[in-house]
C-alpha cells in the first residue's frame, strides 16, 4: 500500500512541477518610471538641501574656531588653548552628531514616502500575478537565464499601475 501510495506520489509530482507558471518582473524599472517617484525625490532633495546648509553653516563655524585658535599666540595660557581645543573638540562632536542624525533621518523620511509606492506596486504585481495564474513571480534584476516559459509581467504591471 505504501509502495503504491508513494508511486503515485511520484507520478503525480513532475505534473504538478510543469503546470506551474513562473513570471519575472523589474520593480526597479518599474517604481522608478511612477510618477511619484519625481514628487518624491523632489522632497528628499529638499531635505537634503537644507541639511546641508546647516552642516556647511556648522562646518565654517569649526573653520573659524580652527583659524582662531592657530592665530593664537605663544604667550597664551595654556587654560585659554585648551578651552579652545575644547570648543572645537566639541563642535567636531556636535557636525559628527548632527551628520548622524541627518542621514538617519533622511532614510525614514524615503521609507515614509515610498511606502505607499511599494504598497500600491505589490498591489499591482499581487492581481497581474493572480490573474496569470502564475506560481512565482520572481525579480529580474540580473537573470543568469530565463527560459522561454517564463513570463516577464513588468509591462503588464505597470499599465495597470497607470490605470
Amino acid at each position: 500500500m505504501i509502495k503504491k501510495l508513494l508511486l503515485l506520489v511520484l507520478l503525480a509530482l513532475p505534473v504538478s512541477v510543469f503546470a506551474q507558471k513562473f513570471a519575472v518582473i523589474n520593480t526597479q524599472s518599474l517604481v522608478e518610471s511612477m510618477p511619484e517617484i519625481k514628487e518624491i525625490n523632489e522632497q528628499l532633495d529638499a531635505a537634503n538641501k537644507k541639511y546641508e546648509a546647516e552642516f556647511q553653516k556648522l562646518q565654517e563655524e569649526f573653520g573659524k574656531k580652527y583659524e582662531e585658535f592657530n592665530a593664537l599666540d605663544e604667550s597664551t595660557p595654556q587654560t585659554i588653548k585648551e578651552r579652545r581645543m575644547q570648543e572645537m573638540q566639541e563642535l567636531d562632536n556636535k557636525i559628527q552628531q548632527f551628520r548622524q542624525t541627518a542621514v538617519q533621518d533622511i532614510q525614514r523620511q524615503q521609507q515614509q514616502l515610498m511606502a505607499p509606492v511599494q504598497d500600491k506596486v505589490m498591489k499591482a504585481i499581487q492581481a497581474v500575478g493572480a490573474e496569470g495564474g502564475y506560481t512565482f513571480v520572481f525579480e529580474n534584476q540580473m537573470p543568469l537565464y530565463t527560459g522561454a516559459d517564463v513570463t516577464d509581467i513588468t509591462e503588464t504591471v505597470r499599465t495597470r499601475l497607470s490605470k
